[in-house]
């Protein structure tokens, strides 16, 4: 019975996923996202926002963090929400990571843009930093169907 539940738990997941975010890079961010899904498997519960994420220099990032943004489908912001990444990027390495978006209700309608907004290379005391917000405004524009 284990399978059987595992089986329709992915096969939700699955077509879930339909709702595709939008990724926003400022032009010189330390970390390339890619490979975006949002899973949310029950009704009322948070969606996760599984991504790549790849360290484009030669040095390792102690961290970064993610900034989503959810829209209604009139592309409203609705709510934005930061939560670290990853800790250890290696350099040039790509990892996965996720984030749940709990800070506002995902729905089929809802559109969803994220990027990295900070970074710190491992060493340092000095934090790689870009605003986000207009460009994510900017992708609902350009992309006004969910």
């Amino acid at each position: 019975m284990t399978l059987l539940a595992t089986s329709v738990v992915l096969l939700l997941a699955a077509s879930a996923a339909e709702n595709t975010p939008a990724i926003v890079q400022a032009p010189d961010s330390p970390v390339q996202l890619g490979h975006a899904k949002i899973f949310n498997i029950v009704a009322g519960e948070p969606a996760v926002l599984l991504y790549s994420a790849t360290n484009l220099t030669d040095q390792d990032l102690e961290e970064f963090t993610i900034i989503a943004y959810v829209f209604d489908e009139q592309g409203t912001l609705k709510t934005r929400q930061t939560a670290p990444g990853r800790r250890t990027l290696e350099k040039r390495s790509t990892k996965y990571s996720t984030i749940v978006l709990d800070a506002a209700a995902v729905t089929a309608t809802s559109r969803i843009v994220f990027g990295v907004n900070q970074a710190l290379p491992a060493g340092s005391e000095k934090w790689w930093h870009a605003e986000l917000d207009d460009a994510a405004k900017a992708a609902v524009k350009r992309n006004p169907e969910p």
